[in-house]
């Protein structure tokens, strides 16, 4: 058995702000692995220094057989297991051929700094990603803190929040924090003026909506005039149903199969950060209102395949197996039905929708078949009629939903 992979997390205070153990790993390595920078903050010593390439991920297996059998510390960011490289080194490794030393985390030094109580303050991660995945954790009177790109991400950060209607909001922007030149900026969203400063900073948002502001919360049933495109949706209430029979959780996987204008997967999505979807349409002009939905509702890492059940086939693996399946068109396409269910999972949920009589035939003789639940909704909605109000009937949606069981036909 070789000797596990050390890592060891460091602050912009460096070797003074690393405690005893954490130094000793890094004066008995035999390689040291890292960033210049963090390299930069250690005192010279007998270990071969390896800088990381880029792009670094697809080069880590190589790195680690090179150096086998020698005692590799490597270097990270304040705590590895932060939205940091200790978490890649795991799922490459596993959890018993890493150990990491902690350091504090950007975010608990900037609540420390800010007298923010770290276990009710979100993190949201742009290092990676685009600004507008940080709509769906705005809320008015919310606080939250973001991880930043670079240093120009605060007047990204400041743009985007002015023209979502969040321009009264309380920016903070702390630099290097826990270093020797640790800096702070502050100011509104709407009147942002300062300079890029540090690379390394961290983003306080103490949220605030201008009056009149639409309001998106994570929960399902978001009105039908926040997305836009031809109109081929499932309209508000029905998704919301639809939504609740789905019954997102963390981390889980929907495909949904007849996009649209991509509602179904945007809201599963927008129901918790680790929620993923990929969603399948034929149509190339559905294909870019579903992208350019997804994007203006905050959850732009949407995956969106072409024509079912032929685009299964293009799915990663990782996008493959999933917890939930929603058809909300092409019901009645042959073979469909049976291909979705032959990719869901055992345990996960399927859930169909249907305006025709042809298509809610298709769902009784699945419902005699495979058990779940059948269900007809009709909604009215109130509009006018000369000086007063109707009721307008809505198309009825039939619905059925049902729990794979095995890998056969659900008895």
């Amino acid at each position: 058995m070789t000797d596990p992979i050390v890592v060891v997390g460091i602050g912009a205070d460096g070797w003074d702000g690393l405690s005893p153990s954490a130094r000793n790993e890094i004066e008995a390595a035999d390689v040291v692995m890292g960033s210049g920078r963090q390299l930069a903050l250690i005192p010279e010593s007998p270990a071969l220094r390896v800088a990381w390439p880029s792009p670094l991920v697809p080069a880590l297996p190589g790195l680690f057989e090179q150096h086998h059998g020698r005692r590799v510390c490597v270097l990270a960011s304040g705590d590895p297991m932060f939205h940091g490289i200790g978490v890649t080194l795991v799922g490459l490794l596993g959890a018993d051929r890493v150990r990491v030393i902690p350091h504090p985390s950007s975010a608990t030094l900037a609540c420390a700094r800010l007298g923010w109580a770290a276990h009710e303050t979100p993190v949201v991660s742009l290092v990676n990603r685009a600004v507008d995945t940080l709509l769906p954790a705005l809320g008015d009177r919310t606080r939250l803190l973001v991880l930043s790109r670079d240093e120009h991400t605060p007047a990204a950060v400041a743009e985007f929040l002015t023209e979502r209607g969040f321009g009264p909001s309380r920016l903070t922007v702390l630099g290097e924090l826990g270093g020797h030149e640790e800096s702070r900026l502050d100011g509104t969203a709407s009147a942002w003026s300062h300079r890029p400063g540090p690379r390394l900073n961290v983003i306080a948002i103490d949220c605030r909506a201008e009056a009149g502001a639409v309001r998106l919360t994570r929960l399902p049933g978001l009105p039908d005039a926040a997305f836009t495109g031809d109109g081929q949706m499932t309209k508000h209430e029905i998704r919301a149903l639809t939504l609740c029979a789905l019954a997102p959780a963390a981390g889980e996987l929907l495909w949904d199969v007849g996009g649209g204008s991509g509602t179904i997967a945007i809201e599963w999505m927008r129901t918790h950060p680790l929620c993923r979807a990929a969603t399948f349409e034929r149509s190339a002009a559905r294909v870019d209102q579903i992208t350019s939905n997804a994007s203006a509702l905050g959850v732009p890492s949407l995956a969106v395949f072409g024509d079912a059940p032929a685009a299964f086939g293009d799915v990663p693996a990782e996008l493959s197996a999933p917890d939930a399946i929603f058809v909300g068109g092409g019901v009645t396409q042959d073979g469909l039905l049976d291909e979705c269910w032959s990719r869901l999972r055992v345990g996960g949920r399927m859930v169909a929708n249907a305006v025709t009589a042809e298509s809610e035939a298709l769902l009784l003789q699945w419902f005699s078949h495979c058990g779940g639940q059948l269900r007809k909704f009709q909604v009215y909605r109130g509009e006018p009629l000369g000086g007063f109000t109707a009721w307008r009937p809505q198309l009825p949606v039939a619905q059925w939903s049902v729990t794979k069981q095995s890998k056969g036909v659900v008895a």
